[in-house]
């Protein structure tokens, strides 16, 4: 059986699919994975001895650079699928499935590209909150706020599907049209199909049932990773007391220009150790003092279970890996569904949920007593038991079960 996962957009989007790719080859499937091309997707595929196939342009420089106007969204979309019909299209042939996801014209354009082949295909999100359902609001997108007058959470999916039309069905129908596929007109629907599947943690973001849509929530995709962490941070580790430590991943912190300077004071004032996580950010030291120290790439799972307490932007990966650990968070979250997940963490008792994107020596110090008390800390751990392992397992069987079931039986 051949599987296509294909997605775009940061190391969030990514790193799910590389655990079910892992999976899915030790089921005896072939995988192949379309993302971004930047290189350090490229080697953690290549790491697992998954091939990628490079679509679009760098998701590090699109989250780094300017950000785009509400005017510019509709033409980025326009490219973002056009390269999905480019790259999707080639990838495909021959597969038997196509899994879709990350941003929605991204997703939006694989899954016509599944169409185009007659291939199944499934939608896959890492968080509820782009799944309607009248227990939660959508997600408002850059520069189209909803109306304060608009409470109603079904109010407000009907104006989700509005907006998600405006900026992104003139594009995708351009598209669709020129590869001899007929139009759409509710272009989140589409994506997220008859039968989507949401994989996170059911203890992290449980998924109330609803009549109109039939989720399948499998558990977060987290591949263990065996990585062992560098000497010398080993080292750091060992001299002193757990460090707290501080990185914002594939967020570039627009909003703080000070994050680490702030960061670091308000981890000394704790009377802890940092350990500050460069990042897409690149974030630095602020002195040459011996109770700090900065890394790049570097295994969480095993980082995490060493530290006081994590300090992060909120992504579902991240946060995730800081739960399973036992590690007390400090979220500060910058945009997307990050307020969501720091409010869960908040919710479950299980550090703090800073109120902001920008954090001062004063809120994040708040914050960081919140994480460092030995209640947070016990609930973390207690916690830490809850969270499945399987997600990936899960998947990949379901995946592979439904693929079986629609092939027709070979002949003697």
């Amino acid at each position: 059986m051949r599987v296509l996962l294909s997605t775009y957009g940061s190391r969030g989007d990514v790193e799910p699919l590389v655990a079910l790719a892992v999976r899915l080859r030790e089921l005896g499937a072939e995988v192949r994975v379309c993302a971004p091309p930047d290189e350090d997707f490229a080697q953690r595929l290549a790491g697992v001895g998954v091939a990628m196939v490079p679509v679009g342009q760098s998701a590090r420089a699109l989250t780094t650079g300017a950000p785009p106007s509400p005017a510019d969204l509709p033409r980025r979309a326009a490219e973002l699928i056009a390269s999905q019909f480019d790259a999707v299209t080639a990838a495909a042939e021959g597969c038997d499935v196509l899994v879709a996801t990350g941003m929605m014209p991204a997703a939006a354009g694989a899954r016509s590209v599944a169409e185009k082949l007659g291939i199944r295909s499934v939608s896959v999100t890492f968080q509820q909150l782009t799944l309607p359902s009248p227990h939660h609001p959508p997600l408002a997108y850059p520069g189209r706020p909803f109306p304060p007058e608009v409470t109603g959470n079904r109010a407000l999916w009907d104006l989700d599907a509005q907006s998600i039309n405006a900026l992104f069905g003139e594009a995708l129908n351009t598209n669709r049209t020129s590869n001899g596929l007929p139009p759409v007109d509710n272009v989140r629907d589409y994506v997220i199909g008859d039968q989507p599947w949401l994989a996170s943690d059911p203890t992290l973001d449980p998924w109330q049932e609803t009549p109109d849509l039939d989720v399948v929530q499998t558990g977060a995709w987290i591949l263990p990773d065996g990585r062992p962490l560098p000497a010398e941070l080993v080292a750091f580790l060992d001299a002193g007391a757990p460090p707290v430590y501080v990185g914002f991943g594939s967020m570039p912190m627009r909003a703080s220009t000070d994050a680490a300077q702030v960061a670091i004071e308000a981890i000394r004032a704790q009377g802890r150790r940092a350990l500050v996580g460069r990042g897409w950010a690149d974030l630095a030291l602020i002195d040459g003092r011996d109770d700090c120290f900065v890394v790049g790439e570097v295994n969480h799972q095993a980082l995490f279970g060493r530290v006081a307490a994590v300090v992060h932007h909120g992504g579902a990966g991240t946060t995730s890996t800081a739960a399973r650990a036992g590690a007390p968070q400090v979220v500060v979250p910058q945009a997307a569904d990050q307020p969501y997940w720091a409010g869960r963490v908040a919710e479950l008792g299980i550090g703090a949920a800073h109120d902001g994107p920008a954090p001062t020596f004063e809120s994040l110090s708040a914050a960081l007593k919140t994480a460092l008390a030995p209640e947070a800390g016990a609930r973390a751990m207690a916690v830490a038991g809850t969270i499945r392992t399987d997600g990936a397992a899960v998947a990949a069987k379901l995946l592979l079960d439904a693929i079986s079931r629609e092939r027709p039986p070979v002949s003697a």
